[in-house]
């Protein structure tokens, strides 16, 4: 390849292939720049050395032209262009072939492109022409074979599961699959091997890996995609201390290969309750500060109703401090914030407290006592210069707006590190989380998550809030890259999970029996992790989005645009597969 190329290739004979990148005509002499996904090599076509048909042959060729060259590698001396890995050199051609002529493509094939991404996408297989993104699906695979070696070095199997398989409730939609052979039945996409890598612990498979495609029909946004890749793990006979000390190893030395820096230290582990009341956030940022502090005592028995009554109904006053942002935070800037929170997480509003060299400027000033301000400022432990903003409601929304702030006051203020990396263990989530709409509980994780030994007791006397869990998620920068549990091995203590969430034994049955049906024979203690490669990769490679990082993405409408899926199909396939479409444009 181009870029395999080097100085002690000079002298020698070799035949390169590759795409023209540019050509230059400088009348006797013409230069040619030759790309693989390796790099770019300078191709030198003398019209004395390499005859006057093969020169003219030379001057025709156009931006992609797909090309064979031979000739001898020779040293640029003082010419050498420092910017390429192989600028030291150059092939001086012999012979030329033009393999395949090319169209002028739509966009430039070039690192950092300023092109729509939508564009891009329509001719994906022109983009992942461009040096930059070709390198990160080239790391893409390089991940892949760090997995393999560190875990089969550690005794793991590498064993596939099933792509059609049984639809059962875990969260997401199912993408639905019908069976031409059983009429008015379907398969389902899996959206984790979850069920079939815990029954290969029942059947004794020990330590089991996999890079398994996974399906899930939900809402899209910028580190999330219809169809992605996990990394599957799962262990007998261990208990969270085993799976969390063989992750970190594995994160450590994929992290370390990828990105060239090392995390030679033990990750911080931090309660779901602390990342939730601190962070605001089951997956926090470290790279900054700026953290959320409870007002509630303060305000409990204020004159401003707004706040008061909120305590007094159970909810939460909580705060997060704009650091020096005075000059930057214009009335319409937090205007913007109050929307953001209003509309993407249900705030009634954002209050706000202006620290001025010039004194308070707060809309919500007059309601509160001089000790209540003074409480405030010192809670928060806001300075002149800094800007207060308050979020009063429910405990989910409070943290869910208030975390998302955070967020986007480190980003419009600077404050996060971008070269920084900082890994997080996230644990001991809770087992239930309840569904207001749905007016039903809910697991956190999923269902088949043991409970810790302390709340056990608590779970089996009828409590259902605040029943933890053994459970750890893996965070870096603030994205969840992994997450994981020890799994509920008692059958009995798997129904009564069921039951909290409620299931019927009969309904049970019908969804998981096949599962259910397993653990009768004996299972033993086990647990495990699943990565998303892609999200891990994305952090590791510091992308703004999951597609940057994906061969062949989706659209945040979960669409292919160099394919056109998905699209209508002609009425015949949907006769054999006995459907009918109610749709109506």
């Amino acid at each position: 390849r181009c870029a395999e190329l080097g100085e002690s290739y000079i002298g020698k004979t070799v035949c390169m292939m590759g795409w023209v990148q540019k050509s230059r005509n400088k009348g006797g002499l013409i230069f040619t720049d030759l790309r693989d996904r390796s790099g770019i090599l300078q191709i030198l076509f003398e019209e004395q050395e390499c005859g006057s048909e093969v020169f003219q042959k030379a001057s025709e060729l156009k931006q992609e032209y797909v090309i064979a060259v031979e000739g001898e590698v020779r040293s640029r001396g003082k010419d050498s262009n420092a910017a390429l890995s192989t600028g030291s050199i150059e092939l001086v051609a012999k012979s030329l072939r033009i393999l395949a002529e090319a169209e002028t493509p739509p966009f430039p094939i070039e690192a950092d492109s300023k092109t729509k991404e939508d564009l891009r996408l329509k001719y994906r297989y022109l983009d992942l022409r461009r040096p930059d993104l070709a390198k990160k699906i080239v790391t893409r695979a390089r991940i892949a074979q760090l997995i393999r070696h560190f875990l089969s070095e550690d005794g793991f199997l590498e064993i596939e599961t099933p792509t059609l398989i049984k639809s059962t409730p875990e969260g997401a939609r199912d993408f639905l699959v019908p069976s031409r052979l059983h009429r008015g039945a379907f398969y389902a996409l899996p959206q984790s091997p979850q069920l079939l890598k815990q029954l290969l612990m029942v059947s004794g498979m020990d330590r089991y890996f996999q890079l398994a495609r996974c399906y899930r029909d939900e809402d899209l946004r910028a580190d999330r995609q219809p169809e992605f890749t996990q990394l599957d793990i799962e262990m007998s006979f261990v208990e969270k201390e085993d799976v969390m000390n063989e992750i970190e190893g594995l994160a450590k030395y994929v992290f370390k290969n990828v990105t060239g820096e090392e995390a030679n230290y033990t990750f911080q582990r931090m309660p779901y309750a602390e990342a939730m009341d601190r962070f605001g956030s089951d997956k926090p940022d470290l790279r900054f500060g700026v953290e959320l502090k409870d007002l509630s005592d303060i305000v409990k028995n204020s004159s401003f109703n707004a706040f008061s009554s909120t305590v007094q109904n159970g909810g939460l006053v909580k705060a997060v401090v704009a650091p020096n942002a005075n000059e930057k935070f214009s009335r319409k800037v937090i205007s913007e914030y109050e929307e953001y929170a209003k509309t993407y997480f249900g705030a009634k509003g954002l209050a706000y407290i202006k620290l001025t060299a010039d004194g308070i400027t707060s809309p919500i000033a007059k309601f509160l006592s001089e000790d209540e301000m003074k409480a405030i400022i010192d809670k928060t432990e806001a300075k002149t210069g800094d800007v207060i903003f308050i979020v009063a409601d429910k405990k989910k929304v409070v943290h869910s707006a208030l975390g998302a702030l955070r967020l986007r006051i480190g980003k419009d203020l600077e404050l996060i590190n971008k070269n920084d990396f900082k890994f997080l263990w996230v644990v001991d989530f809770p087992m239930f989380d309840y569904d207001e709409e749905e007016q039903r509980y809910k697991a956190e994780h999923h269902p088949f998550t043991s409970i810790k030994a302390e709340d056990l007791d608590k779970f089996l006397a009828g409590q259902t809030e605040d029943i933890r869990t053994n459970t750890y998620d893996l965070v870096l920068n603030g994205s969840e890259i992994g997450g994981g549990s020890i799994r509920i091995f008692n059958p009995q203590i798997q129904s009564m999970v069921f039951d909290r969430l409620g299931l019927s034994q009969e309904e049970a049955k019908a969804k998981f029996g096949f599962f259910i049906d397993a653990f009768k024979y004996g299972a033993p203690p086990h647990g495990g992790l699943a990565f998303g490669i892609d999200r891990w990769l994305m952090v590791m490679l510091k992308e703004e989005s999951i597609r940057d990082v994906i061969p062949f993405p989706k659209t945040n409408k979960g669409q292919c645009l160099m394919t056109e899926a998905p699209n209508t199909v002609d009425e015949k396939q949907l006769e054999e597969l006995f459907i009918k479409s109610t749709y109506e444009k």
